[in-house]
C-alpha cells in the first residue's frame, strides 16, 4: 500500500464502496524514512511496477528532495530529482502534474 495513490477520472470514474481498491493506480507516492526506505525501494517499487503503475515518488523529507520515476514497460527510469536547492524550489512542475506548480519549500516547513 502506498503512502497516497492518484487515478486519472477516465480509470476511476467514481470511488467504489470498498475499503480497498481493485484497480492498481496510475500514480503513487512514498514519503521515505530511515525505517522504511529500503522497503519503499526494494520491495514496494518492483511491485507498483508489476502492477503496471505509470508514476512513482519517492519524497525523502530528512534529504529534502523529490524523485520521480516513469515505467517504462516493466522497469523504472528517474525523470529527474527535485527539491532543496533546486533552481526553483518555489514553483516545480513534477510530472506527471506538469500543469501544477508545487512549492517544495512548504513541504519542509
Amino acid at each position: 500500500m502506498p503512502d497516497i495513490a492518484g487515478w486519472r477520472r477516465e480509470r476511476l470514474q467514481e470511488l467504489p464502496d470498498t475499503a480497498h481498491f481493485d484497480l492498481a493506480p496510475d500514480w503513487v507516492c512514498e514519503v521515505l524514512s530511515p525505517s522504511t526506505q529500503r522497503r519503499d525501494r526494494m520491495r514496494k517499487l518492483p511491485a507498483y511496477a508489476r502492477e503496471g503503475v505509470a508514476w512513482a515518488w519517492l519524497v525523502d523529507p530528512i534529504s529534502r528532495h523529490v524523485e520521480v520515476y516513469r515505467l517504462d514497460h516493466d522497469h523504472w527510469v528517474l525523470e529527474g530529482t527535485w527539491g532543496e536547492g533546486h533552481a526553483d524550489a518555489s514553483a516545480v512542475r513534477l510530472p506527471p502534474f506538469g500543469a501544477l506548480a508545487i512549492d517544495l519549500s512548504r513541504w519542509w516547513a
